[in-house]
């Protein structure tokens, strides 16, 4: 398939895909990102830092939307995926300061879970 091809592609799957569709696909994006310095052991700083930096971008727009008086899922499930976020946030920022490989193992398999049950698979 031609990256052109690829990207319309893309572009619709994503008007079409439904909101936890979309939040399962970023996480995993997220996840890959991560599972790709992990494996890769001459990964640049650079890219250790894009990777982080996704993640953290990702979890802040989740811990934003979870904490706005407008969102309409149970207070309890908020106050779950909020928990869940100032983790990740807080991991991601240490990480950032100091990168250390083994530290975002919980990371990737946070996201990957959380795709999974926005999928349907668990």
């Amino acid at each position: 398939m031609s990256s052109a091809a690829a990207r319309a592609y893309s572009r619709v799957a994503t008007t079409t895909a439904s909101p936890r569709d979309i939040e399962a696909q970023a996480l995993l994006k997220a996840a890959n990102k991560l599972q790709a310095i992990v494996t890769d052991e001459n990964a640049t700083i650079e890219q250790t830092s894009e990777a982080l930096m996704f993640n953290r971008k990702l979890w802040a727009i989740f811990l934003s939307d979870v904490l706005r008086d407008e969102n309409q899922q149970p207070v309890e499930l908020r106050q779950k995926i909020a928990n869940i976020g100032i983790f990740v946030l807080t991991q991601t920022m240490a990480l950032q300061i100091s990168p250390q490989v083994e530290h975002i193992e919980p990371l990737i398999e946070i996201n990957r879970n959380l795709a999974a049950g926005l999928s349907g698979r668990m």
